[in-house]
Formats: structure tokens, C-alpha cells, sequence
């Protein structure tokens, strides 16, 4: 039977119920959900993991809106107006997910209609999305180049690593704030980070424009040490490339991917219940046995090697850093305005 509105308001009047109780809004929890999210390995185990397994047999039927996260953000603004959105789920990371949320864009999340959201870790947990998957940015080195693992983000810096350090250019905030705190700053003021990066430039950095150019470099010995997210180099470890991974001393910073659901999603219903599959533990299992990226939620339990190899040690756990959002957001402009016209040229 499908539930119409006036069907849905007849049955909450007749029970009693508040029409936002998650049991009617599970009940009518179906038809189709678009997701607009990344492809590749991240497509492949949202479908193998929750979209057939978990909300096919609720009879919803997911579609991905597959691209790069700057045309999803683009589409978002662009559609922000209009009465019925073209996604009911939007994946972005934590970055980004806030840069839009400021702009009103997102459905405020309630805990009570999501019920797994209860079980994820409380600092991973924002007013306006789920978070689905994290790790830590932390440093990866070649143990066969690097005999001494490094302590610290200042190691990098060191001249005997000399022409050996390479960098991401789209992790371009990210290796900024690492230069700061390698500079005694914090995560809340790139400044001191800018005199940091001018002297690795002297150091003979190289730049890589993509995270796959920098896996070459890796594989082929020709840079020893990165900054890099730990579920990266979980990854890129086991495709082979030889490399080891360090907690900073100065406290690793998170990187989170999360979901939300926007104002004018067709198929709100749908969209919760998609937010909530993806909190599964089953679900989360499986993304850190292929991506390497540690589960959001405390019930899900990791075969202790995984666990030693993607998860960071309470001790570490205690000092993870979370990104300022909102010095991000005032600042990015100026901030790689540094980094392509003074760190790059």
C-alpha cells in the first residue's frame, strides 16, 4: 500500500503519533533516492554495501549522481531555489559540507530520525550532516629511505630530506596547516605556516597535481616523505607502493565525508533512511576493509590488524585536531591565493 500525505496524517492522527516519529517516517521510507557523490571505489561500496544490501529490500531504489565534488557544490547553490532539488543526498567532505551548510542550503539532522546517529562519535557529529567515513592526516614515509621514523611535522623540514619531500597540490589547506603547526602555530592560523612552506620551497620541495602522481613518486622512489591521510597510505600500501605511516606529534587532524540532505530534496523520507544505512556498522566495516577509512560509529568492530593499521591509538585519538571551518571558510580565498601566486610559482 503506498502511503499518501493525506494517508500518513490520517494514520498519525489515528495513533496518536507525532507526524516526525521515526517509525511512520521509516514506514514511508521508499521509491528513489538520488545520491550525488564521487565515483570509482567510493561509488562501488555505497552500491555494494547500502544500496543493495540494505535498502533495496525496503524497496528503495538509489540512483548516484556521479562527478567531482566542485560541480556537486556548484549544482547545490545553483539549485538552492528551486522547489524540488535534483539530489536527495549530498556527500562532500567536512570542508565543504560546511562551507555550504553557512549558506543554508542543508535539512538541520534529527538524531531521532536517524537512529544510528545515536552510536556515532560525538566529535564527529555536526547540526546539518551525517558524518560517514574519517581519518587522520598524518605522515607517510619509505622505511627503506627513512630509517628513524619521523616525530614530527618539523622532520620534513629537515635539509638531509633535501629534493625528497613531495606534496599534493590539492591538499593545498591541509599541507598549510601543517606547516603551521610545524611552525608552533595552530589549526586556527595559517600564518606562521606561510614562512614554513617558503623554506621547504628552499628545500627543494616537489609539487604533485594529484594524489596519483604523488603514489608514482612514492612507488618510484622518488620522494620519500608526504603528508598524506592515513587511509590513503593504508590504501597505497597495499597496492604495493612502500610506505609506512607517523602520528604526528602535534596531533593528527581529521578528515571526515559526510552526508546531508537539502532543503529541497524530492524524497526526504528516502534520504534519512540512506543516512542512516550509512551508518551500519556492516557498512562502515566494509569501507575500512577496502579504503582504509576508520568507522564513524562506536559499534562497529574492526579485526584488531585492521584496526592497528587505519585507527589511531587513544593516546593519538586524544590529540586529533579537528579543522577550524570557519577560519577556513574567511580565509580560503587569500589562502591559496598564497599558495598557487608565492609557495607554487
Amino acid at each position: 500500500m503506498r502511503l499518501t500525505r493525506r494517508s500518513t496524517l490520517a494514520a498519525a492522527l489515528a495513533t496518536g503519533l507525532p507526524l516526525g516519529f521515526p517509525g511512520l517516517a521509516d514506514a514511508q521510507a521508499s521509491g528513489q533516492v538520488v545520491v550525488g557523490t564521487w565515483g570509482g571505489d567510493y561509488g562501488d561500496l555505497l552500491a555494494s554495501n547500502i544500496d543493495k544490501p540494505i535498502l533495496a529490500p525496503k524497496g528503495i531504489e538509489v540512483l548516484q549522481d556521479v562527478g567531482p565534488q566542485d560541480p556537486r557544490k556548484t549544482k547545490l547553490i545553483a539549485e538552492r531555489a528551486s522547489r524540488r532539488g535534483s539530489m536527495d543526498v549530498c556527500c562532500l567532505s567536512d570542508v565543504d559540507m560546511f562551507t555550504l551548510a553557512q549558506q543554508g542550503v542543508f535539512e538541520p539532522i534529527e538524531e531521532g530520525r536517524i537512529p544510528n546517529l545515536a552510536k556515532a562519535i560525538p566529535s564527529l557529529k555536526r547540526p546539518y550532516s551525517a558524518p560517514h567515513i574519517y581519518s587522520a592526516k598524518v605522515i607517510l614515509y619509505n622505511p627503506a629511505k627513512v630509517t628513524t621514523a619521523p616525530q614530527s611535522y618539523a622532520d620534513l623540514w629537515d635539509p638531509k630530506y633535501r629534493g625528497r619531500v613531495g606534496l599534493v597540490d590539492i591538499l593545498h589547506l591541509q599541507n598549510m596547516e601543517a606547516a603551521s603547526l610545524a611552525a608552533g602555530g595552530t589549526e586556527h592560523d595559517y600564518e606562521p605556516g606561510k614562512k614554513k612552506l617558503m623554506e621547504l620551497r628552499s628545500l627543494d620541495v616537489k609539487i604533485y597535481p594529484s594524489n596519483e602522481a604523488l603514489a608514482a613518486a612514492l612507488k618510484s622512489e622518488e620522494v620519500w616523505l608526504t603528508i598524506m591521510w592515513l587511509a590513503r597510505g593504508f590504501m597505497w600500501k597495499k597496492s604495493g607502493i612502500p610506505v609506512e605511516h607517523a602520528v604526528p606529534s602535534e596531533g593528527a587532524t581529521s578528515i571526515c565525508f559526510e552526508m546531508s540532505v537539502p532543503k529541497n530534496a524530492r524524497n526526504r523520507a528516502g534520504a534519512l533512511a540512506y543516512l542512516d544505512a550509512a551508518l551500519d556498522a556492516r557498512a562502515q566495516t566494509a569501507f575500512a576493509d577496502r579504503m582504509g577509512y576508520a568507522p564513524t560509529v562506536t559499534d562497529a568492530q574492526l579485526p584488531p590488524e585492521l584496526a592497528r593499521q587505519i585507527s589511531l591509538t587513544p593516546e593519538q585519538q586524544a590529540k586529533l585536531r579537528t579543522p577550524d571551518y570557519e577560519y577556513i571558510a574567511k580565509n580560503q580565498v587569500a589562502l591559496i591565493d598564497f599558495w598557487n601566486k608565492e609557495f607554487k610559482r
